[in-house]
């Protein structure tokens, strides 16, 4: 495909290899070769700073022996409660150089749960960002008697405050040098105390059906994925990465921060959640992974642009996208495209979807990665008809974020792409569960055994949950997660996902949840996308105070019916969604119902707006 289209024309990358049995002796080396080299980025005050190979490896071999000065031990937990910031990585890295495990906690968590996830790991140094998760730590430390020691990354606000169990980063990378100094031969000692074998991360599970459960991974299990990864896609140092998607997921964790490591790819922190639209403008970046609910994010914004634009605009893009999709539809069919038409193509481009492109600040992207959540098949079709091609991938937690993707060379919208290099998949034939197996699959879920046998059988296949399909060329799609499954109370089988997807298509809906099993016919919770809406109302004088009063305004009202009539229209009448309501609170990463992912958790939804549900079904 590549070879037909100027877009997809990928720049010829060597393949990278670094060597290592462990995360931070892949670490070292990649330092001892790249030296000079500009490894990782940050904005601060309003300035990108750079930071080379060998600033990174300073700043961690000062966190790694301040540790070990503070009486840190090979195979003890640190934890780190912080947002995406450059510091997580250092410490992160500090703490498995200093031969210890890394647990990640999400900064949005309440002290309860920073208590039940540093007791379970058995913390025993706890990272936080700045006062406010200080605050968490310092609510809960009296219940946690194996922690000992609370590095801030942050000291803003706390210059005058003073706890023997609290220090800044900044004096902890100053014991480091210290200690260094007099222990000439401890580094090498610490570096070389784990084993591939060896315990690495914990990655927490979202908990959306319980508690959270830690599941373990294993340097080997980690620099195998980084491997397959990077071989899947190669990369190198003259790709720009982003790093924004919390840090303690293990999809940006792994496609984002540890890949950028093992390839050398620069790796830029944005400022904060907020100003992600404006920093990927400003970096550009060659590689861009994101969930689903930002590519849907940015579709909708240019969407609505479009429709505030002149006439002849609109006309001028629609002509561009057009072009752009016959295009696109010649490639996934991997048809030739014609000099003619690909001379439309370049007119197109520079006429606006060169624009398009440069107004999301993927104008430079090779490709774009999608996952962690399913995306529309039609949202992959419109990026590729702006000439950019996204790539679907799905793994797990516990398979270390390597499973299947979508290869450029054969792009399938709808499916899940092929078994990545290195890892098995295959369907359980009984269930048609999407089974998994490769050095990839996690050690297990900490202090939980049941747990750990109940997902990986005898003969190491991990049962992931997920439903599928595979065909004859080994490309694989989801129907749904086996709990998700609707069976309505006329016997008919609905995998909801499908339904949510096409709504969430929709600029005006940012998340859908499909209600129907048992039930007699489907019906849909929907949270709208508050900026889109509220233009569309202030646009057509429709009176609001407030987010509860936009959802129940009839226009909007009317608004989100049309969205749900066109979905509709593509399924069969006993398949069509009869009712919805809209959930009148906007929920952020902070509320329950939703996953560090932004995903709806589907069973807690269920379970809190049982009597909302119960209102489309009384009549």
């Amino acid at each position: 495909m590549s070879n037909l289209w100027d877009a997809l024309q990928p720049v010829d990358r060597q393949p990278v290899s670094v060597a290592g049995e462990t995360l931070p002796q892949v670490f070292w080396h990649a330092c001892a070769e790249r030296g000079a080299q500009v490894f990782l980025r940050e904005k601060k005050l309003g300035l990108w700073t750079a930071w080379s190979w060998a600033q990174t490896g300073v700043a961690v071999r000062e966190i790694a022996m301040g540790l070990a000065a503070l009486g840190f031990k090979p195979g003890d937990c640190a934890s780190i409660l912080a947002n995406t910031v450059l510091p997580w990585l250092l410490a992160d890295l500090g703490i498995q150089t200093a031969g210890g495990v890394t647990n990640g906690i999400y900064p949005t968590d309440a002290a309860s749960q920073v208590h039940y996830l540093c007791a379970d790991s058995s913390t025993t140094l706890l990272f936080v960002e700045d006062e406010e998760q200080l605050d968490k730590a310092l609510e809960v430390r009296a219940e946690l008697p194996l922690l000992r020691h609370i590095i801030v990354f942050d000291m803003a606000g706390l210059q005058r405050f003073a706890d023997p169990m609290v220090m800044s980063l900044a004096a902890l990378r100053e014991l480091g040098r210290a200690h260094d100094a007099g222990h000439a031969p401890l580094f090498a000692e610490r570096l070389a105390s784990r084993q591939g074998g060896d315990l690495a991360i914990l990655v927490y599970t979202s908990g959306t059906t319980g508690k959270p459960k830690g599941a373990m991974h294993s340097h080997a299990g980690l620099v195998y994925s980084m491997r397959m990864a990077v071989r899947g896609l190669p990369q190198d140092g003259r790709d720009e990465r982003m790093c924004f998607l919390p840090l303690c997921h293990i999809a940006e964790r792994m496609v984002g921060a540890y890949a950028s490591l093992y390839a050398g790819a620069v790796l830029n922190f944005v400022e904060n959640p907020a100003t992600v639209a404006e920093n990927v403008r400003e970096i550009a970046p060659t590689l861009f992974f994101a969930v689903p609910r930002v590519w849907e994010k940015f579709y909708s914004g240019v969407a609505i642009a479009i429709k505030e634009a002149s006439p002849l605009q609109q006309a001028v893009y629609a002509w561009g996208l057009g072009v752009g999709t016959r295009v696109a539809e010649l490639v996934l069919a991997g048809r030739a495209v014609p000099v003619g038409l690909r001379l439309k193509f370049r007119l197109a481009r520079l006429l606006a979807l060169d624009n398009v492109r440069k107004m999301l600040g993927i104008h430079r992207c090779r490709a774009l990665l999608t996952g962690a959540a399913p995306i529309s098949p039609e949202l992959i079709r419109w990026y590729l008809a702006l000439g950019v091609p996204m790539l679907e991938g799905w793994a797990q937690t516990e398979s270390c974020a390597l499973g299947t993707i979508m290869r450029p060379d054969a792009m399938r919208p709808g499916t899940i792409g092929v078994a990545a290099d290195g890892v098995e998949v295959r369907l359980d034939p009984h269930t048609q569960e999407l089974l998994m197996r490769g050095p990839n699959v996690f050690m297990g879920y900490l202090n939980q055994p049941e747990k750990t046998a109940e997902t990986i059988d005898k003969d190491g296949w991990l049962h992931t949950g997920d439903v599928g399909t595979v065909d004859v060329q080994g490309f694989f799609r989801i129907t749904d997660r086996m709990k998700d499954i609707i069976i309505t109370a006329g016997g008919k089988n609905i995998t909801p996902s499908e339904w949510e997807n096409e709504l969430k298509f929709s600029p005006y809906i940012t998340d859908a949840v499909v209600i129907g099993d048992k039930r007699p016919y489907l019906s849909v919770l929907i949270m709208i996308d508050q900026e889109n809406v509220e233009k569309f109302a202030q646009d057509r004088d429709v009176p609001f105070s407030n987010y509860a009063s936009l959802t129940r305004a009839p226009a909007v009202r009317e608004l989100v019916q049309g969205e749900i009539d066109k979905v509709n229209k593509q399924f069969a009448r006993v398949e069509q969604i009869k009712q919805f309501r809209l959930l009148e609170t906007q929920l952020g990463a902070e509320d329950d119902e939703l996953t560090p992912t932004m995903k709806l958790k589907r069973a807690f939804v269920q379970r809190k707006y049982a009597d909302l549900i119960e209102s489309m079904y009384r009549s």
